[in-house]
């Protein structure tokens, strides 16, 4: 299940803007603003090197098994899977319903992945024909109500709304039943961005087929509810070819599961081990507190405490991981609009953290996005500039759109405010295929763009 997003490409950017509008930060005399100095001493160097886009070294052989492990025998929720499942056999996918014009395209750049990457026998058939996977599309307003905390979902043994409607609550479509995978239903909004269909695409996918667990303290998969990562990493990769390895097979109990593993992960990923990696479980107080300080519908008091009350728990545990990374950049995030300086910590504190971790370089971009927009908000379009440059390439290659459109336009406006005009209108201009990818709706768009334009007032009058 893909999770309501606790992520968006651009957050908060709004709180960062000066009260009253840009014209506070034209009024200031460059170096007066208080929160520069702080800014200028704990952001990072942006010359500086920084972790790799996601892959699958990194990891060695004992690590992987584990992660295998915990990721195939336990559900998001936490409950305990009895035994291993998967296909046996080539599998089929079909699209149904209201299908965006941009699935197919997007479907069959995933197969071809999965094929490749993943030694898959995984295929297209027509719309209509009986298939393993059944993806259909309904709108917001009909999948809401049946899984409000999920963007979309997947479902065992269904192929179709209708079908899951009858058998819902019933032993049928309980993951912990299925011992051997037959059929499986993935549901998603129609009336989304692309970039979101193809998001839901990838992850539905990967659990139909794979693991149906998330771990936070992983840093290159989208098997994290911190949805960082928008498309399957060679990571994700690596655990669906394990997944279908000949030496296991469907009803093997957990304990069978672990005696071959560790040879499957030394076949397919021979490698030096790495060592001191923390493999605890993460508490429910943690995720809650996360959830929470992420989520939306509670005031920003109750939401920063949350953030602080995972940031403790993150440090009590000795955490050095993704979780301690995370923790940093919720409290970050919360604090934006009322301590900038602090929020600047919390971020480059994350960010450090994030820089050592396999794949890292995506969540060290998110984090360049909330800087360059501070930078460009405390008067300093150079500094954002420098943040911008940085993630660009990097959110490329990890084909976030929505991601890339914000940079580019957080890019152009710092650019504006430097006095190169023409370079900031080609950068807009460039930025909108990423955006309508990214952001679907021009109302979305325009609204974005807006937004990042209120940050700060360009110092070269039109």
């Amino acid at each position: 299940m893909r999770s309501v997003p606790l992520l968006a490409a651009l957050m908060l950017l709004s709180s960062c803007a000066p009260h009253g509008g840009a014209q506070a930060t034209r009024s200031r005399a460059p170096g007066t603003d208080p929160d520069q100095a702080v800014f200028a001493a704990a952001a990072l160097d942006t010359t500086a090197s920084t972790a790799s886009l996601p892959g699958p070294g990194g990891h060695g052989r004992a690590e992987l098994a584990a992660t295998f492990m915990d990721l195939t025998f336990r559900l998001e929720s936490g409950r305990s899977l009895p035994g291993f499942s998967r296909f046996e056999g080539p599998i089929t996918v079909a699209l149904a319903g209201d299908v965006p014009g941009s699935a197919e395209p997007d479907l069959a750049a995933l197969l071809a992945r999965l094929r490749a990457e993943a030694d898959l026998d995984i295929t297209a058939v027509s719309p209509g024909t009986p298939a393993a996977i059944t993806i259909e599309f309904h709108p917001k307003a009909v999948l809401r109500p049946i899984a409000p905390s999920a963007a979309c979902f997947v479902v065992p043994n269904v192929g179709s709304l209708a079908e899951y409607r009858v058998a819902r609550g019933t032993a049928a479509v309980d993951w912990a039943t299925v011992t051997r995978r037959s059929r499986a239903a993935i549901f998603i909004p129609a009336d989304t961005s692309p970039q979101e269909v193809r998001d839901c695409l990838h992850e539905e996918m990967a659990q139909a087929i794979g693991p149906l667990n998330d771990l936070y303290r992983l840093s290159d998969s989208v098997f994290n509810d911190d949805n960082f990562h928008a498309v399957l990493t060679p990571f994700d990769m690596l655990m669906l070819r394990a997944t279908y390895a000949p030496e296991l097979a469907s009803g093997m109990t957990e304990a069978q599961v672990a005696a071959r593993i560790g040879g499957v992960f030394a076949r397919l990923s021979p490698g030096a081990e790495r060592t001191g990696v923390d493999l605890s479980a993460t508490p429910k107080a943690w995720t809650q507190a996360i959830e929470t300080a992420l989520g939306a519908g509670k005031p920003v008091t109750t939401r920063r405490a949350a953030a602080e009350r995972a940031l403790s728990l993150a440090r009590s545990r000795g955490w050095q991981d993704g979780r301690l990374a995370f923790s940093h950049f919720a409290a970050g995030r919360l604090l934006v609009g009322s301590n900038r300086a602090r929020a600047v910590r919390e971020f480059t504190a994350a960010s450090a953290i994030y820089a050592r971790l396999p794949g890292g370089a995506v969540q060290v971009a998110h984090i360049d996005m909330q800087l360059a927009a501070i930078a460009l908000a405390a008067g300093q379009p150079d500094q954002a500039l420098r943040f911008a440059d940085r993630a660009i390439p990097v959110v490329r290659a990890a084909e976030n759109q929505a991601l890339l459109a914000t940079l580019l336009l957080l890019k152009a406006e710092a650019l504006d405010h430097l006095g190169q005009r023409a370079e900031a209108d080609r950068l807009r201009l460039d930025s909108l295929a990423a955006a309508r990818y990214g952001f679907g709706s021009e109302t979305v768009i325009r609204a974005r763009r807006d937004e990042i334009a209120a940050l700060a007032a360009p110092s070269v009058p039109g």
